[in-house]
C-alpha cells in the first residue's frame, strides 16, 4: 500500500506526457477493449508494475535521464505476452484435466456398454433356456395328458367289461339257482318214484300172498287173525336171528381190519390172507345193497335191533376201504349215507295185508338217535359215504359233542375211527379240516383213552398225513396250533422219533419254529415242547446262535 501511494505521487509529479500516458494506461487500462492483451481497468497495478515499470519511470523522472516510448511499449507487450502465456498454460492445464475427465467418462461409458451387452447376451441365453425348458415341459405335459386320456379310456373300457361280466354273473347265478331248484325237484321226484316202486313191490308181494290164501278152503277170517298174530313174532324172531349173526360176523371177522392194515404196512401179508381178504370184500359188496334196502323196514322193527344192522354196515364199509370199490357201489353209498343222515320214515306197515287205519308215520332215526352208540356209528357212516359239505359239517359237530364224554372216546377206540378222520385231513377241504382236528383234540384230553389213542396215531398213515399238511403254505394259524398240540402229545413217545425223522417232520417243525411270529405264543410253546421232546432244542438254539453271530 505504501508503494502504491508513492507511485501515485510520482505520477502526479511527472511532467513528461508520455510517461503520464503510460501510467494512465497501466493503471486504468483501455475501457473500450477487453482482451488478454488489453486488460480491463485495474484498481491496483499488477505485480510486474512494481518490479519493471516503476523503476524505469523513476529513472526517467530523474533529471538528466530520458527514454524512448517504443522501448517501453516493447517491454509492456512482452510482459503482457508472458501474462497471457501463463493464462494459456493454466487454461491448457484445465482443459487437459477436462479431457482426462472426459476420457475417464468415455472409458466408464464403454465399460458400461460392455457390461450392458454382456447382460443382454446372458439375458438372451437365459431366455432361450427358459423357452427350451417351457417347450420341454409343454411336451411332457402333452404326453402326460395323452397318457391320462389313454388310461381314462382304458379304465372306461374295463368298467364296461366289469359291468358286463357282473351282469353275466348275475344272470348265471339266477340260472344256477333255477337249475338247482329244478335239480332238487327232480331229486325229490326220483326219491318219490323209488319209494313208490318199493311200495308197489311190497303191495305186489302182499297180493300174491292174498291170492294164495284165497285158494285155500279155510275160512278167511281165521286165517287173517292167525296170520296177524303169528306173522309179527315170526318176523321179529327172524330179525333177532339175523342181528345176532350180524353181530357175530362184525365182531369176529369184519372188525379185524386193524391187524390186516398192520400187516400191509409191514409188507408181510401172505397170499392166502390176500385171497381171503378179497373174498370178504366181494361178499361185503354183495351184502351192502341188501342191507341198505333193509333200512326201509327198520321203522317196523324193534329199535334194539337197529344197532347190529348199523354196525354190520359200518364194518362192511371199512372192509371196502382197504380195496378198490366197484363203480356200482357209488350210488349205493350215496343212498345209504342219505338214509342214515335223514332217517327212514314209512306210513305203511308191511306186515299187515290191509291198509292200516292209523295214519301216524313210523320212523327210524339213526344219525339223530338218542342212543349214543347208534348215533356214533351213524355219524361214522355219514363221514364215509356222504360228500355234501353241510352234511359232513353236521356230522363232525355231532362227533365232537360225543367225544367230550368218556363213552364217546371209548367208542372212538372201539370202532377204530382214525382212518375215517384221516380221510378228511386234507388241504383241499379247508372247511372240514378244522372240524376234523377238533375231534382229535377231544381225544387228546387227559383220560383213560389218551394212551390208546396216541398208540392208534403212531403209524405211517397218520404221520404221512401230518407231513402233507405241514408242507402246505395255506394252513391257518388255528389249524397249525391244533395239529401241533397232537404232535406234541405224540413226541412224548420215544418210539415215534423214527416216524418224525422218516417223514422229516422234525425239520418242518424247526423251520416253523424259526419263522413263526412270536405273537402266536401258544403255537411257539407247542413247537418248543416238540423240539424239546425230540431232543432238538439244543441243536436248534446252537444253529440260531451261529446264524445270528454270522
Amino acid at each position: 500500500d505504501s508503494r502504491h501511494s508513492r507511485v501515485l505521487a510520482l505520477m502526479a509529479s511527472c511532467e513528461t506526457p508520455p510517461f503520464c500516458l503510460i501510467f494512465t494506461s497501466v493503471l486504468l487500462g483501455n475501457p473500450n477493449r477487453s482482451s488478454p492483451s488489453r486488460p480491463r481497468p485495474l484498481t491496483e497495478p499488477p505485480i510486474w508494475f512494481y518490479s519493471v515499470i516503476a523503476p524505469v519511470l523513476l529513472l526517467g523522472s530523474l533529471p538528466g535521464l530520458s527514454f524512448v516510448p517504443y522501448e517501453i511499449k516493447i517491454i509492456l507487450e512482452s510482459s503482457a505476452q508472458q501474462e497471457y502465456a501463463l493464462q494459456l498454460q493454466k487454461r491448457e492445464h484445465f482443459l487437459t484435466e477436462r479431457e482426462a475427465l472426459v476420457f475417464r467418462h468415455e472409458a466408464a461409458l464403454a465399460k458400461i456398454r460392455g457390461v450392458e451387452e454382456e447382460v443382454h447376451t446372458k439375458i438372451g441365453i437365459i431366455k432361450e433356456q427358459h423357452e427350451a425348458e417351457v417347450k420341454q415341459l409343454t411336451e411332457a405335459l402333452r404326453e402326460i395328458t395323452k397318457e391320462n386320456r389313454r388310461l381314462k379310456s382304458s379304465f372306461g373300457t374295463l368298467k364296461e367289461m366289469n359291468d358286463s361280466l357282473r351282469k353275466q354273473l348275475t344272470d348265471v347265478t339266477e340260472l344256477n339257482k333255477k337249475l338247482e331248484g329244478q335239480a332238487r325237484k327232480v331229486q325229490a321226484r326220483l326219491e318219490n318214484l323209488q319209494r313208490k316202486h318199493e311200495f308197489l313191490m311190497v303191495q305186489k308181494s302182499k297180493d300174491i300172498c292174498q291170492v294164495v290164501q284165497q285158494s285155500k278152503p279155510v275160512k278167511q277170517e281165521k286165517v287173517m287173525v292167525t296170520s296177524k298174530i303169528a306173522k309179527l313174532p315170526l318176523n321179529s324172531q327172524v330179525y333177532e336171528l339175523l342181528t345176532f349173526l350180524m353181530d357175530w360176523i362184525s365182531d369176529q371177522h369184519l372188525s379185524k381190519i386193524k391187524i390186516q392194515e398192520e400187516r400191509e404196512d409191514s409188507h408181510k401179508l401172505l397170499v392166502t390172507q390176500t385171497s381171503k381178504k378179497t373174498c370178504t370184500q366181494e361178499r361185503c359188496m354183495k351184502l351192502l345193497p341188501i342191507a341198505t334196502e333193509q333200512l326201509q323196514w327198520m321203522p317196523f322193527v324193534n329199535p334194539k335191533l337197529h344197532m347190529p344192522v348199523i354196525k354190520f354196515i359200518y364194518w362192511s364199509i371199512r372192509q371196502l376201504d382197504t380195496g378198490v370199490q366197484h363203480a356200482t357201489m357209488t350210488s349205493t353209498m350215496r343212498r345209504l349215507g342219505e338214509d342214515i343222515f335223514k332217517g327212514v320214515v314209512n306210513k305203511r306197515n308191511p306186515q299187515c295185508s290191509e291198509q292200516s287205519t292209523e295214519s301216524k308215520p313210523k320212523s327210524a332215526a339213526f344219525f339223530k338217535s338218542s342212543c349214543m352208540p347208534l348215533r356214533f356209528l351213524s355219524t361214522l357212516i355219514v363221514l364215509k359215504t356222504v360228500t355234501q359239505v353241510d352234511y359232513l359239517a353236521q356230522a363232525f359237530d355231532s362227533l365232537c359233542v360225543d367225544l367230550k364224554t368218556d363213552e364217546g372216546k371209548a367208542l372212538f377206540l372201539e370202532y377204530q375211527c382214525m382212518p375215517v378222520i384221516l380221510s378228511h385231513l386234507k388241504v383241499s377241504s379247508r372247511g372240514l379240516l378244522s372240524s376234523a382236528l377238533d375231534g382229535l383234540l377231544q381225544m387228546t384230553m387227559e383220560s383213560g383213552s389218551l394212551q390208546p389213542f396216541l398208540e392208534a396215531c403212531s403209524n405211517e398213515s397218520f404221520f404221512r398225513t401230518c407231513s402233507v399238511l405241514l408242507r402246505s403254505s395255506k394252513l391257518d394259524i388255528q389249524v397249525l396250533e391244533k395239529l401241533c398240540v397232537i404232535l406234541q402229545k405224540l413226541s412224548r413217545i420215544k418210539s415215534n422219533r423214527k416216524m418224525f425223522e422218516l417223514f422229516t417232520l422234525h425239520q418242518m417243525i424247526q423251520e416253523l419254529h424259526r419263522t413263526t411270529n412270536p405273537d402266536h405264543a401258544f403255537l411257539c410253546i407247542n413247537l418248543n415242547s416238540i423240539l424239546s421232546n425230540l431232543e432238538l432244542s439244543r441243536s436248534n438254539s446252537l444253529t440260531s446262535s451261529l446264524s445270528t453271530s454270522h
